[in-house]
Order: structure tokens, then C-alpha cells, then sequence
């Protein structure tokens, strides 16, 4: 009986502890977007969009304009010449495909140096809100699949910390 009862006793312990703590969620998604930081990286990983666009559009008209040519004049062409021009469009081409893997490369390269020290700032305010609150843990809200109404959003904590409306 005393064995049982013991039993009992240390494994309600941990939920007894575990219930004692403070646990909060944040929506890191709701306030990164309000963040100005994400906004500024946005625009410049959306102008550097369009400079690479711009580069491409020009590769591809390169191609497609000498593609036409070639292909208005491939009939009365001599065969050297021919395969000189084939060499050429295949060399465009090749130059477009390396291209768009090198600017994939660089977005995600960009892409990551800009975000990466504005989630480590909004971490750190998780931190620091965590801290200041008493809180023992503080989860992410997109990582749950349902949050009673009684749970402490520290959302708005971390927003005005931020100094986000």
C-alpha cells in the first residue's frame, strides 16, 4: 500500500512543479511582420528581385532575338557559320541557367543575412519579456495545435517592447 501510494506521489511531482510554472506563447509570425526591420529586409530582397529579373530578361532577349535571326536565316546559311551560331544560342543558354542557380544562391544567402539578426533581436525580447514576467517558458503559438483561452499570450508584451502597435 505505501509503495503505491509513493508511486503516486512521485509521479504527480513532476506535474505538480510543472504546474507551478509560468508558461506563455508568443505569435512570432503576427509580430515579425509588424517589425520594421522585416519590412526594410523585405524591399531590399524585393529590389534585388528585380535586378535579377532585369539581368534575365536581358539574357533571354539575347537569346530570343538571336534565335529568330538564326532561324530566318538558317536555310541560306553555310554550315560552319551554322554551327557557330548553334554554339553561340546553346552558350546564351547555358549562361541563363547558371545564371538563375547563382541567383538563387545569392537570395537565399541574402535572404538569410537579413533575417537572421532580426529573429536573433526578436529571441532576445522573448528573452528579456520571459525574464522580466517570471515566465518559465515561453512557446511559439504556430507550434500548437490548440491554446485554451486561459493560457498568457505574452504577444502584446513583446510588441511593446518592441515598441510595436
Amino acid at each position: 500500500m505505501f509503495k503505491k501510494i509513493l508511486l503516486v506521489a512521485l509521479l504527480a511531482l513532476p506535474f505538480g512543479v510543472f504546474a507551478q510554472d509560468k508558461i506563455a506563447f508568443v505569435n512570432t509570425q503576427e509580430i515579425l511582420a509588424l517589425m520594421p526591420e522585416t519590412k526594410a529586409a523585405q524591399v531590399e530582397m524585393e529590389k534585388m528581385g528585380k535586378q535579377i529579373d532585369s539581368e534575365l530578361k536581358t539574357l533571354e532577349d539575347e537569346f530570343a532575338k538571336k534565335y529568330q535571326t538564326f532561324v530566318q536565316q538558317s536555310d541560306t546559311l553555310v554550315e560552319s557559320i551554322k554551327i557557330r551560331r548553334t554554339t553561340e544560342l546553346n552558350e546564351i543558354r547555358q549562361r541563363m541557367e547558371t545564371y538563375r542557380e547563382e541567383a538563387q544562391q545569392h537570395i537565399y544567402t541574402k535572404q538569410n543575412d537579413l533575417m537572421t539578426p532580426i529573429h536573433q533581436k526578436l529571441i532576445d525580447t522573448i528573452k528579456t519579456v520571459g525574464e522580466e514576467n517570471g515566465y518559465a517558458y515561453i512557446m511559439q503559438k504556430e507550434a500548437f495545435i490548440f491554446i485554451a483561452e486561459t493560457a498568457i499570450d505574452a504577444t502584446p508584451l513583446v510588441k511593446k517592447k518592441l515598441g510595436l502597435q
